[in-house]
C-alpha cells in the first residue's frame, strides 16, 4: 500500500491556523487541464484564490482535491483544485504559510492551456459600453470639451453619465 502524501494534511493545518488567528488564507495554484477555475483570472498558468470562510461556500479539503464555491464578478462558480497543483497556502496579512514543489505540466499541455485562456470571451456587462479616453479621438491630443488643462486633483469626485 502506498503512503499518503503529507501535503493535504499540511494544507488543512495551515488553513486552520490562518482562520484561528484571524488571517485570510490564500491558495496559489498551478492551473492545468485537471484544474477547474475561472480561466479569465489565470495569469502565467497560475491563480491565487482567497479561501476564507467569507469568500467561499462548501469548502472541502480532501486528500486529492480542494472543492469550493466562490463568486467571481458576482457569478457563483464551482472550483476544483487537485492538491498536487497547490503551489502555496499562506496568510494574506503577513505572508506566513508554506510553499510546495509542483511538477510543471508538459509543454504541449501548457500551450493548449494558454490558447484556452486567451480564447476566453469576456463579454461586457449588459447596458455598459466602452468609452474612449478623453482626447483619444483627436490627433492633436486636445480634450473633446476644449479644456486643455489636466483635471484637478482632490476635491469631490463627479459622475459623468453617458447615454
Amino acid at each position: 500500500m502506498s503512503e499518503t502524501s503529507t501535503k493535504p494534511y499540511l494544507l488543512r493545518a495551515i488553513y486552520e491556523w490562518c482562520t484561528d488567528n484571524g488571517y485570510t488564507p490564500y491558495l496559489a495554484v498551478m492551473v492545468d487541464g485537471r484544474t477547474r477555475v475561472p480561466m479569465q483570472f489565470v495569469k502565467n498558468g497560475e491563480i491565487v484564490l482567497n479561501i476564507s470562510f467569507d469568500a467561499t461556500s462548501g469548502l472541502r479539503m480532501d486528500n486529492d482535491f480542494v472543492h469550493f464555491n466562490a463568486r467571481f464578478g458576482g457569478v457563483a462558480r464551482d472550483l476544483v483544485i487537485p492538491v498536487d497543483n497547490v503551489i502555496a497556502i499562506y496568510a494574506r496579512e503577513n505572508g506566513q504559510g508554506m510553499a510546495f514543489e509542483v511538477a510543471k505540466p508538459p509543454a504541449g499541455e501548457i500551450a493548449g492551456l494558454e490558447d484556452q485562456i486567451d480564447g476566453v470571451s469576456r463579454p461586457e456587462p449588459a447596458g455598459l459600453t466602452s468609452v474612449p479616453a478623453p482626447g483619444a479621438d483627436k490627433a492633436d491630443g486636445a480634450a473633446p470639451d476644449g479644456n486643455d488643462e489636466p483635471p484637478k486633483k482632490g476635491g469631490r469626485p463627479t459622475l459623468t453619465r453617458i447615454k
